[in-house]
Order: C-alpha cells, then structure tokens, then sequence
C-alpha cells in the first residue's frame, strides 16, 4: 500500500431517509419502504480534517411549511433526524467543531448530501465541474434543494475527473446517478482499502447484481461506475461501506469509533 496520510476515518449517521425501495433498485420494490441511513465521512489526515458530504440539513424539516415546500408537494417523505443525528454533536463527539473542518468534498449535491453546506464559508468545497454546473442550471429534480448550496457564500473548487485530494484519499469519476458524481476510495494502515460508493448503488444488491440506481442522467455510466467500483474494491481487497444501505449500517463501526 502507498504511504497515506489519511489517520482516521469516522463514519457519521446523520439520520434516515423513508422511501420506496425502487428509488435505490431501479423498477424493483417500489411496494417496499425503506428506511435508509443518511451518511457523513470524517477523515482526521496529517493535513486536517476533512468531511466528504455534509448530510442532510435538519432545518429544512423544522416547519410545515417547509416541510411542504421540500417534500410533501413533491410527494416524497421528509427524513428522520433526531437530536442524536445532528452533524454538529457527533463532531462535538470527536473533539472538534465546523470551524476546525477546512476542506469539504462533496459526492453530488442531493440534499441528504449537501445539507450542512451553508455552516461551512470558511471552508473549501470540492466538487466535480459537471455537478456544479448542473446544480445551478436551473434544470434540478427533486433530489436538490437549491438553497442548502447555491449561496455566494461557498468557496467552491471545480474538478474534473479522477483527482487526488491527499496522499490516502482519491476521488474516482463515477458519473451516472448524476452529471457529477463521484466516490472515493480511501487507503489506511491498519483497516486497509476502503471504497465509499455513495449513490452510485445504495445496496448491497444494487453491486452483487448490477442493478442501477432509481435515478440516472446515464444508464450506460450508471452501469459502469457500479463495475468500475466494484473492481476497485477487487484489486485492491478492500471494503465497500455503503452510504444508504439499512442493514450494513448497523454492522459499520459508527463514530466516535473509527477506522484507521
């Protein structure tokens, strides 16, 4: 394994989104409704701390009316987030607060991913160009709240493609779920290679069958991000931990414990 800079990994449960299973396994359980775990990484790097997605923001769901405007309108469910969820004492948790988090990478820009975005100026926001371009184009589904990011506030950083953010942390192009999306796979001493797919596939079926996403821009790319991770994770004889998949939850180790 090539050095790493990365020392720790905190996985964060930010609370749970209540869908049909048919939005993670495309034309499969929409009868079913899932209650699916909302994620967010912390890396502790000889760098800084660093927060791959920032959740999903609380706030949004704190009034009727916003929880209409979001979500009922739209005839989706809003998420469950309970005190316990909260981004800022899960940090508090570890030791730290917002202003000791200096770069922010983002996976895409759904809600349950960008949420916490408007709690970080200070920070640099890391993003791939496509995602951000099609953020702020005016043509977003029901996926983004424009409001959680598209605020002058965000120090934002465009990239393109595969890019590598510390020796340690490598994001990988996984375009298909959206114009953007990315996935990272991260190196650590003791625990190995471990890949964060995001949504490239919520499930565990959605790699052990090939099966796309609810949601795709790219049918064809959606197919090949969920191939291309899974060979990473072969080569490499790393883990997969999945970001919204109900049962791997609850075998992940959850902050404040970590892996590293």
């Amino acid at each position: 394994m090539a050095a790493t800079s990365v020392r720790r990994l905190f996985v964060l449960l930010c609370g749970f989104e209540v869908l049909p299973k048919s939005v993670s396994t495309r034309d499969s359980g929409e009868r079913f409704i899932m209650s699916e775990p909302i994620s967010v990484y912390l890396l502790d790097t000889e760098s800084g701390w660093i927060l791959l997605d920032t959740g999903f923001d609380p706030a949004n769901i704190q009034e009727l009316s916003t929880m209409d405007r979001h979500f009922f309108s739209k005839g989706i469910y809003p998420p469950v987030v309970s005190a316990a969820h909260r981004l800022e004492r899960q940090l508090a948790e570890i030791g730290i607060g917002f202003a000791d988090v200096r770069h922010i990478v983002l996976s895409h820009l759904h809600f349950d991913h960008s949420g916490y975005l408007k709690y970080f100026p200070h920070a640099k926001v890391s993003i791939q160009r496509r995602e951000y371009a099609f953020g702020v184009s005016g043509r977003t589904t029901l996926g983004y709240i424009l409001s959680d990011f598209d605020l002058p506030t965000i120090q934002w950083s465009l990239v393109d493609g595969d890019w590598n953010v510390v020796p340690g942390l490598t994001m990988v192009d996984t375009r298909g779920h959206t114009e953007g999306h990315q996935s990272a796979v991260i190196e650590l001493v003791n625990s190995g290679t471990i890949v964060l797919p995001f949504d490239a596939g919520d499930l565990q079926e959605n790699f052990d069958q090939e099966i796309l996403p609810g949601e795709s821009v790219d049918d064809a790319a959606a197919l090949a991000a969920i191939r291309r991770l899974k060979s990473i994770t072969a080569e490499t004889g790393g883990r997969l931990i999945l970001f919204h998949d109900p049962v791997a939850i609850q075998s992940t180790k959850l902050s404040p414990a970590f892996y590293d």
